[in-house]
């Protein structure tokens, strides 16, 4: 028996110099803010997707204001985009509300994008609110509400309130006792609305923007340290080492250069597991050892993850190495991944890490455990391959040689594809 259908809508603005965040614009310029504002929306969307990414049936939907559907897809990518209706906001939420039900919702929660505190557990909080009560409300600090959910449209809660003051929040739980409709009320939160809120909105962003760096190695002391060079140069939350039981330095070399080192047994899906079990980031990367990200990674990963109806994504594929052959090898690797397929391990792999959970992380096989990981992710949502290119080893391509390498992978995908056990696969190695 399916479940309830229930949505997320999410209402923002189009970023717009001079038409956003006006009142930080004294203390930021017009730029400073309407910048302050795209970045909180995107981190808002991104919390509201991943959500609904990991929970089947939950329907999500962006409203814009200040530009137009195209607008917002040019901006964030594919979904669900609406433009908000005429009016205050109490007619704008109404008119949301209205339309949802009659489409044949269940349960709805709306939000908007200056809560940067607000994540996929409070989101949660709220569905299973409306399990047991009429209307949730999530109270913002300075007397508005960041969230409100309902189960029915209920017009009177959005009339006769002074939006944008402070007694938004107080006013709407009078309109909830007057209509006789039972509440639940979650935590309070603090948007970014006035200048004094800026310092704290940062230290949000950045708490919900970690990034950790998970490297599987097995005796790679001759290529670690300039993965891991590149990989600090990039300043994330963490870098974790996931040891197979090298008998080189490469553990004394991920020391030094500031990484977590985590043992145990050789396996390499077995190796990340275990590391991304004990990482505390928001997102995690899974990267091989011969492998450079490109510059710039996180702000990379991160805008990718924050996209709408987005599960999880990979780089492109540059192949370290002086033979000719090579740029039509990345060349072809790239129209399989955009057309074909899932990309490959090598490509630096990065998912929020509820949807890792949700999948349950890497499928503990001897091969095609990156591929079968990412099959999973892709019944969720998208899996997208950013333009900007990984640096990998050249060694493997240049022992193998490289069309003969290249086909050999596609053997692997195939002989994958139709069924053939991991045990029989590795062999082809």
């Amino acid at each position: 028996m399916a479940g309830p259908r229930q949505k997320l809508i999410v209402f923002t603005r189009i970023p717009e110099v001079g038409r956003n965040k006006t009142r930080l614009i004294p203390a930021l310029g017009a730029e400073g803010a309407s910048a302050f504002h795209e970045r909180l929306a995107r981190h808002a969307i991104g919390r509201a997707s991943g959500f609904a990414v990991c929970h089947p049936g939950t329907e999500l939907e962006i409203r814009v204001t200040g530009g137009s559907t195209v607008d917002g897809r040019a901006w964030l990518g594919g979904g669900e985009w609406k433009i908000q209706s005429d009016g205050d906001l109490g007619e704008r939420l109404n008119v949301a509300v209205e339309e949802a039900f009659e489409s044949g919702d269940d349960r709805l929660v709306l939000l908007g994008t200056d809560c940067p505190r607000l994540d996929e557990t409070r989101l949660g909080e709220a569905f299973d609110a409306l399990n047991r009560s009429d209307v949730v409300i999530g109270p913002a600090l300075d007397g508005g509400y960041y969230l409100i959910g309902l189960k029915k449209s209920e017009p009177e809660l959005f009339k006769g309130i002074l939006w944008g003051g402070p007694e938004v929040f107080a006013q709407t739980m009078e309109r909830v006792s007057k209509c006789g409709l039972s509440s639940t009320v979650l935590g309070e939160l603090s948007d970014v609305d006035m200048p004094e809120d800026i310092a704290e909105g940062e230290r949000a962003l950045l708490e919900g923007s970690r990034v950790s760096v998970i490297v599987p190695t097995l005796n790679e002391a001759e290529l670690l340290a300039g993965t891991l060079d590149r990989v600090n140069g990039g300043s994330p939350w963490e870098v974790l080492v996931a040891d197979g039981g090298s008998s080189d330095e490469t553990r004394d070399i991920a020391s030094r250069m500031g990484a977590r080192v985590v043992e145990g047994a050789c396996g390499r899906a077995a190796q990340m597991n275990l590391a991304a079990a004990s990482a505390t980031g928001e997102y995690l990367f899974f990267l091989h050892a011969d492998t450079v990200p490109p510059e710039g990674y996180q702000e990379l990963l991160i805008r990718t993850l924050n996209r709408p109806r987005v599960a999880g994504g990979a780089f492109g594929l540059g192949i370290d190495c002086e033979i000719g052959a090579a740029g039509l090898i990345e060349k072809l690797v790239d129209l399989r991944c955009r057309w074909f397929g899932p990309p490959y391990g090598d490509q630096g792999l990065f998912v929020r890490r509820a949807l890792f959970d949700r999948v349950g992380g890497f499928p503990e096989i001897r091969i095609m455990e990156d591929f079968r990981m990412v099959g999973r992710l892709k019944r969720l949502g998208m899996v997208v391959v950013a333009r900007e290119q990984v640096r990998s080893s050249g060694r493997r391509w240049r022992s193998g040689g490289l069309i003969r390498t290249f086909l050999k992978h596609q053997l692997m995908l195939l002989a994958h594809h139709i069924g053939v056990p991991p045990n029989v696969i590795s062999k082809f190695r």
